[in-house]
């Protein structure tokens, strides 16, 4: 299992998590599968990471599944198989498909991102893609299926007939089109994903963490199963609470003094 299929770096408060396979399109792996579930539950588990960027090495952002690799029955990774003996749902974990970071997850896309790389994009947050990206749930075109979530997810995120066209054709979407479906939230010229994901995550780690983590708890957990009536309730009591902490103090006790807040995320 190769540890540095998936990179991991601190900068500050925000983990950047790259896949680091370019000579394969950073097709998954074994080693990258574990390298990113580490590196979602190390998100969640350390207080003093904020947000993290995904990306990938290179000029592709991800091109899913290894067909080589499956076609060609390789051997078993034994490292993979003992890890997934102790976390058995470890790859719908990597793939952000389960048990997502309950922190914002920003996607960096540049190249192609189709198959699995549509599929963990649609568990991500923010999306920001190079002019140059292509989409696309390809798995139909090889006889496979999407277990990545997509035939789920994606209607949800994008209009149903959009959806539907995308997983039935398994056609490429440029970056243009998948800004104008809202899969994307915003594109940049080719090259340039990476810096502005780090400018919008260095945003997010300036403000309040309190209020961060309540607005990932709405937004992971209460989604459109509710009715209005109780999702409004469900806001009363998650976000309600965060108006007796420090760090409701010291917001507006900063902008009184008009300096820059120190929050504490307490």
């Amino acid at each position: 299992m190769n540890t540095d299929h998936c990179l991991l770096e601190r900068e500050g408060h925000t983990l950047v998590v790259t896949l680091n396979r370019p000579e394969a399109k950073n097709a998954l792996s074994g080693g990258m599968l574990a390298g990113m579930y580490r590196a979602w539950r190390m998100l969640d588990e350390d207080p003093d990471l904020r947000v993290a960027i995904l990306t990938g090495r290179g000029d592709v952002f991800c091109a899913g599944a290894d067909l080589k690799a499956m076609g060609g029955g390789g051997e078993r990774d034994e490292e993979l198989d003992e890890l997934m003996a102790e976390v058995p749902d470890l790859h719908w974990q990597a793939l952000l498909r389960a048990n997502r970071p309950m922190k914002p997850i920003i996607a960096a896309v540049e190249g192609f991102a189709v198959a699995g790389g549509t599929e963990i994009l649609q568990g991500t947050d923010i999306r920001v893609a190079g002019e140059g990206a292509i989409f696309g749930v390809t798995e139909a075109k090889r006889g496979l299926f999407p277990l990545g979530g997509s035939s789920v997810r994606l209607r949800r995120q994008i209009p149903y007939t959009l959806a539907a066209e995308i997983l039935l054709t398994a056609r490429h979407v440029t970056a243009e089109e998948a800004l104008a479906y809202g899969l994307v939230g915003r594109i940049v010229p080719a090259g340039q994903a990476l810096a502005e994901a780090k400018k919008i995550a260095e945003v997010i780690c300036d403000n309040g963490p309190v209020s961060i983590r309540a607005l990932m708890k709405m937004l992971r957990e209460i989604d459109e199963s509710y009715s209005e009536t109780d999702a409004l309730a469900k806001e009363i009591e998650i976000g309600g609470p965060v108006f007796a902490t420090k760090d409701a103090r010291e917001g507006p006790r900063a902008f009184k003094e008009k300096r820059k807040p120190d929050f504490k995320g307490e």
